[in-house]
């Protein structure tokens, strides 16, 4: 692709995908952690605060890992995909398809990558559904004839209300399915660029592996030994 191609292609900032209820849940978390295990460090015995240090070191990382690390980064040359225990990096020309079925996935020649950022609702989407099926069947708050009446003004109410300008039709895709279909769109825009060439890179989040390892065998030996 030319440069004059490239520069008429739209531009998009980059964008970070992450999951708040994830985030939420991770802080929530540490923080009880690090009351409980505060406590036990402070007014435990001898083998308490080694079962609590152990319990510490092990539990924090792994928490760490599975909600506040993961997150999706779209840029203009390539998809980064940081899951608990690693972090993908796939240029978009190296991306076939991107699809949500029972969990977010980016799909390569060679492998298929979940995206832990991004989580599947089901339930989320099937309720979406129902509520596509009643509009479709002119029923609901979003169906025809329910937007025709509110913007009929014979049919406003004596205080004023009612009637007026019909809304907007509200979007009820789920946001992962939303996140989804924006990650579709940047790859068909960003395939052909120069700089969305190479291989898919995977590196291991040994920062994280490492202590919660190290953690995990303190605390089988803080255990065994009482």
């Amino acid at each position: 692709m030319s440069k004059d191609s490239q520069a008429a292609q739209p531009k998009y900032a980059d964008r970070a995908y992450r999951s708040v209820a994830g985030i939420a849940a991770g802080v929530l978390l540490l923080a009880l952690g690090g009351w409980l295990g505060g406590d036990a460090l402070v007014r435990g015995s001898g083998q308490a605060r080694a079962v609590a240090l152990a319990a510490l070191v092990a539990g924090v990382p792994l928490v760490v890992a599975l909600t506040l690390r993961p997150v999706v980064y779209a840029g203009q040359e390539r998809l980064k995909v940081r899951n608990p225990f690693r972090t993908i990096v796939v240029p978009w020309a190296r991306v076939e398809e991107i699809r949500a079925r029972y969990s977010s996935e980016v799909v390569t020649a060679d492998a298929t990558y979940q995206m832990w950022a991004i989580p599947v609702s089901l339930r989320a989407r099937k309720k979406a559904n129902r509520r596509r099926d009643r509009a479709a069947a002119g029923g609901g708050l979003f169906s025809p004839s329910s937007r025709t009446a509110l913007s009929d003004p014979a049919l406003r109410r004596p205080d004023g209300t009612g009637g007026g300008a019909p809304d907007a039709p509200v979007d009820v895709t789920p946001s992962g399915d939303k996140s989804i279909r924006e990650l579709r769109e940047l790859a068909g825009v960003y395939a052909d660029r120069e700089g969305a060439q190479g291989p898919v890179a995977v590196r291991w989040a040994y920062e994280i592996l490492a202590p919660a390892i190290a953690g995990g065998v303190a605390l089988i030996v803080a255990i065994a030994a009482g």
